[in-house]
């Protein structure tokens, strides 16, 4: 994430929509009903969107379009990685969990990294929708956003996918393990 001015090369923008383009048609059964030219003209007027998705998949998150929001017209990309995104796992929860750390700190945390990105964590209905889709997380876990209540009590939320069901658990927000991550949304 060097790029302040938050806007990608030609080159990265025609390499990123190619990549998203490919994904796109290989993965039809997430997006049933929607056609890439659409999603590709709206793309090429959202230069800050389209740099958050390069983050996306530079941390390797195989961003995809999961759906369509008929209200705001706006398209919806995730993380699709089978595994939550290699470049953004062994992080705590907030800047508040990492300053608590006396020693031993991650490098960063979620969610910092991921307004950073210009993504949203998903909550934890985004994240059982997700799953309808395909089963992500099988041997990893990913940060959701955590209710304030929790939050302020210490704790944050994560889920992953056993034994063929999505489960949703707590964990101190200052914890980070080398298999948990998390995934992000992208409106655009």
């Amino acid at each position: 994430m060097s790029n302040t001015a938050k806007e990608l090369t030609a080159e990265q923008k025609t390499s990123l929509l190619a990549t998203l383009k490919t994904r796109f048609e290989k993965n039809s059964h997430r997006h049933k009903g929607l056609t890439w030219p659409d999603i590709e003209a709206k793309l090429e007027s959202e230069a800050a969107k389209t740099w958050s998705l390069h983050q996306m998949e530079m941390t390797g998150g195989e961003p995809d379009v999961i759906g369509y929001d008929e209200k705001t017209g706006e398209y919806l990309f995730c993380d699709c990685a089978a595994e939550s995104p290699k470049g953004r796992r062994s992080f705590c929860y907030d800047r508040e969990a990492l300053l608590s750390r006396k020693e031993h700190k991650p490098a960063h945390n979620a969610l910092d990294m991921a307004a950073e990105m210009g993504i949203s964590l998903l909550t934890e209905i985004q994240y059982k929708e997700l799953q309808q889709l395909e089963n992500f997380d099988a041997k990893t876990s990913s940060w959701i956003q955590t209710p304030a209540a929790i939050r302020k009590l210490g704790g944050a939320l994560f889920c992953d996918f056993r034994y063929g069901t999505v489960f949703l658990y707590h964990n101190g927000a200052e914890s980070y393990y080398a298999a948990r991550g998390f995934r992000g949304m992208l409106r655009v």
